[in-house]
């Protein structure tokens, strides 16, 4: 699923980073959405844009076209 699909208190493990984009690929780097790093959906916005998540202890606001470029699987 995508990042972007996210139920908001529940918590993803990233499994990859798809995109066009290099800029966007090295931003999400950046901010510490890599694979193998767990996110947790704090809130989206009512049309779906910003996702708001914590990753590594940092909350981040991320497009929604940011977040479909993160394919994650939910973490029990």
């Amino acid at each position: 699923m995508l990042l972007s699909e996210g139920v908001p208190g529940r918590r993803y493990k990233v499994r990859s980073i798809k995109g066009e984009s290099l800029t966007l690929m090295r931003r999400m780097v950046d901010m510490g959405v890599v694979p193998g790093s767990v996110v947790e959906v704090e809130r989206v916005a009512p049309l779906g844009d910003p996702v708001e998540v914590l990753v590594r202890g940092y909350h981040l606001s991320l497009r929604r076209e940011e977040a479909s470029a993160v394919e994650v699987e939910e973490v029990g």
